[in-house]
């Protein structure tokens, strides 16, 4: 890895490119240099008013969790306790100052957004979709609501298939500009992807099922709702009144859409800010960032028959769960709350400890359950660590 992208310029074999950028060793260094690889918009904080974090400690004895982060090919670890930082490293030439890719947790920031935007009375979780975009009204998303897209029970026909080399997934990438076109293909954009998810493969309001495109539609319904492009919305209804304490951005596609699905990329610090305020029940500072109500629905009120159903039940242990406004949820006498992204990205969330872990990794594999297992082993050694 630390031969990638060294001198200039780099030496072919040893170049990160829209080719390769999420596989090794590409990708350890990618992950965090992501604008440089794909076009980005930027999601501005307020530097007069930055949440400051005080540090603390914590006794880290019977937890190896440099090991930890070796197995898991982790980049970073930022844990947050009662707004003190207890921990934080950075491996794989990250370091504080880097903005990461969020992957899927990126789908977990819009489900915060949405809350806010509920609130404020710009949209209702029961609004169809065409209401606000009807150039999807020929469809497989007609019929469909927000809250419908918000827990992934919307009836379209997509198979989320990481390793595809031919088919919607694919010509998703392109359209979002994270893959190199072929000369024959017209890539589009993501809003002209929409259109060519015409099958539906149940009811709508059914069982869980994982369809990225549904949060990148999503951002598109926030926009038309809200009059601001979406970058500029996370901008101003999450991440000043957060107090981040670095800018992050989004990856675009052609036309300037963002790809709220996967693209965000964020300092951890920053991150596990996100998680803190959660937490903290929606606030930081006594400033109100996400409504209580909402973040109290999140836990509250998912359906775990739908979770059992779907798609990612065996995947994910056959845990107690359920799915709610893209955030996962452990359904215990203290629920844990986590966000999840592909390549091994996590946002973990204890409401209950006062608890965040911003959680960085750059996996070759999309998916692979040992190490998915091997960060959720250490997040529960973290949680029984702390009081």
């Amino acid at each position: 890895m630390s031969r990638v992208m060294q001198g200039f310029p780099p030496a072919e074999p040893k170049r990160a490119s829209l080719a390769n950028w999420r596989k090794a060793p590409y990708c350890h260094w990618a992950f965090h240099h992501v604008r440089e690889i794909i076009p980005s918009a930027e999601i501005l904080n307020n530097p007069a008013d930055v949440w400051e974090l005080e540090r603390g400690t914590m006794d880290m004895s019977g937890l190896d969790l440099a090991d930890a982060m070796v197995q898991t090919e982790c980049d970073a670890v930022v844990i947050l306790h009662k707004n003190k930082i207890i921990h934080e490293s950075y491996r794989n030439g990250m370091t504080e100052r880097d903005p990461h890719i969020l992957m899927s947790v990126s789908k977990s920031m819009l489900g915060l957004v949405a809350g806010i935007l509920f609130e404020r009375g710009e949209l209702a979780e029961d609004d169809l979709i065409t209401k606000h975009v009807p150039e999807v009204t020929h469809t497989a998303y007609a019929g469909a609501t927000i809250r419908e897209l918000l827990d992934m029970r919307a009836g379209v026909l997509f198979d989320e298939d990481y390793l595809a080399t031919e088919g919607p997934i694919v010509d998703y990438r392109f359209s979002a500009n994270w893959n190199p076109v072929p000369n024959d293909r017209d890539a589009g954009d993501l809003r002209s992807f929409m259109s060519v998810l015409t099958e539906s493969d149940g009811q709508h309001g059914g069982r869980f099922h994982y369809v990225s495109p549904n949060t990148d539609l999503l951002a598109w319904v926030f926009e038309r709702a809200s009059g601001i492009r979406y970058a500029d919305l996370v901008t101003e209804r999450l991440w000043k009144p957060l107090g981040a304490e670095a800018p992050g951005y989004i990856t675009v596609d052609r036309i300037g859409g963002a790809r709220a699905a996967g693209g965000k990329c964020l300092l951890a610090r920053d991150l596990a800010r996100v998680g803190m305020m959660m937490a903290n029940g929606g606030q930081r500072d006594g400033v109100q960032v996400v409504p209580v109500s909402w973040l109290e629905d999140i836990v509250n009120n998912g359906d775990p028959q739908a979770w059992i159903d779907g798609d990612f039940y065996d995947d994910m242990g056959r845990r107690n769960m359920h799915y709610r406004s893209k955030w996962y949820i452990q359904r215990e006498a203290e629920p844990m709350i986590y966000g999840i992204g592909i390549h091994g990205q996590f946002l973990f969330v204890d409401p209950a400890k006062k608890l965040s872990v911003a959680w960085f990794a750059s996996q070759n594999s999309p998916l692979d359950s040992r190490p998915f297992e091997k960060t959720l082993e250490t997040i529960e050694k973290i949680r029984a660590l702390v009081s």
